[in-house]
């Protein structure tokens, strides 16, 4: 291991990366399709830390579309609201929002639900990603 010195945190960020791509295209597949704006903004965001040998990445709506997903809410004063209130388009999509008439509109959990139906396919591909790189790089410093 001291031979293989810091290549593990670049294999940590490939092999983190390539399992929430399944999560990724998961999200899109099954996000609600109006204008194909919400499946575009959807994309993978990586977390900074200290720690090395670790990277999390995140399923998240893209900041640059912030112009397309933020939308004004109509009749904001009749549900306690004040003055000119805004609406994240995708969070209401993914947890749902009360209507403009009271009732609760349910979200589809697009993100969510493609997190915890590929826990098991997720954290494979991240093993065996990892499995290959290590040894790649034994391989070449020549342990084996």
């Amino acid at each position: 291991m001291k031979k293989l010195g810091k290549v593990p945190q670049k294999h940590v960020t490939s092999s983190a990366r390539k399992g929430m791509n399944v999560s990724l295209k998961d999200s899109r597949a099954n996000a609600p399709f109006d204008t194909g704006q919400l499946k575009k903004g959807i994309v993978l965001k990586g977390e900074r830390s200290r720690t090395k040998a670790k990277k999390v990445y995140r399923v998240v709506f893209d900041d640059k579309m912030n112009d397309v997903f933020q939308k004004p809410i109509q009749n904001p004063g009749s549900r306690g609201g004040k003055g000119n209130a805004t609406g994240y388009y995708p969070i209401s999509q993914e947890y749902g929002y009360f209507a403009g008439d009271g009732n609760y509109i349910p979200g589809y959990r697009f993100i969510s639900d493609s997190l915890t139906n590929n826990v098991k396919t997720i954290e494979k591909i991240i093993v065996k990603t990892m499995k290959q790189k290590i040894d790649q790089e034994i391989a070449k410093v020549g342990l084996k």
